[in-house]
Order: C-alpha cells, then structure tokens, then sequence
C-alpha cells in the first residue's frame, strides 16, 4: 500500500478515536471520525451482539470510496452472570458518563467475585460491501471505587484492572493501553490484515 487509504471510523468518542490512530500511526491508513466527515446522525445499536452492533455501524459510516469500521465492546462481569454485556454503554439509561461508573459499582455492592471480561469487535466493510470480523478481550477485576476520573465516555476505564498490570484503564497511557486492551488486540488483527493487501 503506497497511498493512504481512507477509513472512516464510526465514532464519535474522542478516546477511542486518539487510541485507534496511535495503533495505525505508522502504517499507511488515513483514519477519520463521523464528525471529521461531516457525517450526521448515529447508527441504531439494536443488535443482540456485538457482531451485529459493529456492522451497523460501521454499514452507517459507509462512503464511496472509503473502507469503513467500527467496534463494538461489552463488559461481561462473572457475578452479574454476564451482565451488562452487549449493553454496557447504554444499561445505566441516559445517563452520564459518571453516572454509568457508580450504577455498576452499586450493582457489585457486597460482592467478593470481582471478576469481568471486556470484549471487542471490529467490523470492516469495504465499498463493495464485503464483511471482516475481528475480536479481542481481556480479563480482569473490578474495583470497589473509581481509582482517578473517567476517560471521556468510557465509564469502566477508573474501576478497571486488567490480569498483569496494577492500573486501571484511565491511569494508562495510550501505548500501555493499547498494548494490552480488548480493542487494542482487534484493531492490531485490522491493521495486520489491511497491510497483508488482502481486502
């Protein structure tokens, strides 16, 4: 690939956007949010998986003459049997960012097994209308309290502790975060698989 290639990323959250360039930085793939597009709205996320919820929004973000992608991440926490899942940006209501951190840490009240699971999927479309799917996860605790402020939108990111590092999320730089974090892992599998030339 000796030319940029232009993909839009279906988002609008100014941390995934910052974490997802520093992982294409230094490859040949020119990335862009729906608001540096100019691109209205936002896709329904009605979807019953993750999988599902990725496509349609990345299908919103689709342009012609653009690749276009978008994740989806659910938080599985063990004794919440799994819960909020698909739904962990939206099963606290309309809430704040804020509001979303303490509603879950209310749910964990007087649990002992603080054990959860972060997933994310990458979906890729391309002009033609061609679907890749890519994944990632890691495992970790839940704290009692918020260790440091939140990341924009990303209400898990001070009471998260993934397995090998004694930060949550939020206290993470970038790089660290990406080297071991859900979306780090599926966005990398995109890259490698953007620069083998096979899409």
């Amino acid at each position: 690939m000796e030319h940029k290639v232009p993909i839009i990323l279906s988002t609008r959250n100014p941390s995934k956007a910052e974490q997802i360039r520093a992982l294409f930085g230094d490859v040949p793939l020119f990335v862009r949010t729906l608001s540096e597009m100019g691109i209205e709205g936002e896709a329904v996320e009605d979807g019953l998986s993750l999988e599902e919820n990725a496509v349609k929004k990345a299908r919103f973000a689709l342009r012609p003459g653009h690749l276009a992608m978008a994740d989806d991440t659910g938080l599985f926490i063990d004794a919440l049997g799994g819960r909020p899942g698909v739904h962990a940006a939206r099963w606290a209501g309309d809430v704040s960012t804020e509001e979303i951190t303490q509603y879950t840490l209310r749910q964990l009240e007087g649990v002992w097994d603080r054990g959860a699971t972060f997933k994310t999927v990458v979906a890729l479309v391309s002009p033609d209308g061609k679907e890749r799917y890519f994944s990632g996860e890691v495992r970790g605790v839940i704290l009692d309290a918020p260790r440091v402020p939140p990341q924009p939108k990303m209400p898990y990111s001070p009471i998260f502790v993934p397995e090998g590092s004694d930060k949550v999320w939020a206290e993470m730089t970038t790089e660290e975060e990406n080297a071991i974090s859900h979306r780090g892992k599926a966005f990398r599998l995109v890259r490698d698989y953007l620069l083998s030339g096979n899409f």
